[in-house]
């Protein structure tokens, strides 16, 4: 069993630690400040409570779910003891590479470190390491505490002790990691987003379709296949020969655009950055916002509960 500590105390750093107190594990967080904590405490509080009242657990296992996390400002407490780190601040390189100099002075050389970068590379935020071998990146997905996935991404010099304790640590916290064979921009996960995310903005600066049309073209027909199959598996069951077909012909005709699309780089422009500033390519006011939100987070749950009732039917 792994001693975890995290550093950093945002969304995504309680909400991991969120997911390893849920599997019963002691964690420690470190934050900035005292504001930093008084702010992950209260988000931490928030997500418990939606939890119970949607049934994932009661009220008595949030509490000691609660008692598995200890936050603090100080680096050198969190870090004692811990045999397993995650690292979760900015995405700015420099920052990152002054953080694990600060950790490696610190700690034991068969401690890991990960970080939870969703783009940098993990030979490039290694760089520079005394220990680049223990050194492996755990890109959590954000929910953090309610999507499974995990992307393990390796190194070139990362060891394979550490790609092992990664994914037995992150199995123990019942997530689902998935190993990327090298080292690529983006992962897996995000470049499959950024390719749809890309073709919809084709669309819509074309004016092929309304913004909500787009959207509904996803959600109301591959939306619904992608939780059961990916993009693999659904060619599988549809036929290979149809799917290849419809590639030779489609590929020509599909986005190949390198930068942002001419309405999201005037949104952007404009400061209209989407639900954060109340105005987007939709609308946010405060009650639309939240309507949205706790619509996304429940159907999330209704996913969550559906692979927690497989997991104990399968153990049974």
């Amino acid at each position: 069993m792994e001693n975890i500590s995290i550093i950093g105390a945002g969304t995504m750093g309680h909400s991991i630690a969120l997911s390893a107190a849920w599997a019963g594990k002691q964690v420690k967080v470190y934050g900035i400040n005292d504001q930093d904590l008084i702010n992950a405490n209260k988000g931490l509080i928030n997500k418990l409570k939606v939890m119970v009242d949607n049934g994932l657990f009661h009220a008595s296992e949030a509490e000691q779910i609660r008692g598995n996390i200890r936050f603090s400002t100080n680096l050198e407490e969190t870090i004692a003891n811990a045999s397993f780190i995650i690292e979760v601040i900015p995405e700015v390189l420099e920052i990152k590479r002054e953080m694990y100099r600060k950790i490696e002075n610190l700690i034991g050389e068969e401690v890991v470190i990960a970080s939870n970068t969703s783009g940098f590379k993990p030979s490039l935020l290694a760089e520079g390491m005394a220990h680049p071998n223990r050194f492996v990146v755990t890109h959590f997905w954000n929910p953090a505490h309610l999507i499974p996935l995990v992307e393990v991404v390796k190194g070139k010099l990362t060891d394979e002790e550490t790609v092992q304790r990664a994914m037995q640590v992150l199995t123990e916290m019942k997530k689902k990691p998935i190993l990327l064979n090298k080292e690529i921009p983006g992962f897996i996960g995000n470049r499959l987003q950024y390719a749809l995310f890309r073709e919809a903005q084709a669309l819509l600066d074309a004016g092929a379709a309304t913004k909500e049309d787009i959207d509904a073209a996803v959600t109301y027909s591959i939306g619904r296949r992608l939780p059961v199959t990916g993009p693999l598996m659904t060619a599988d069951m549809g036929g290979l020969d149809i799917f290849s077909a419809i590639s030779n012909y489609l590929f020509e005709d599909l986005s190949t655009d390198q930068r942002s699309g001419k309405t999201l780089t005037r949104l952007v422009e404009e400061k209209k950055l989407g639900d954060k500033s109340g105005e987007g390519f939709y609308e946010w006011e405060p009650s639309v916002s939240e309507q949205w939100n706790a619509e996304r987070e429940h159907t999330l749950i209704h996913f969550l509960k559906n692979d927690l009732k497989a997991e104990r039917e399968g153990t049974e």
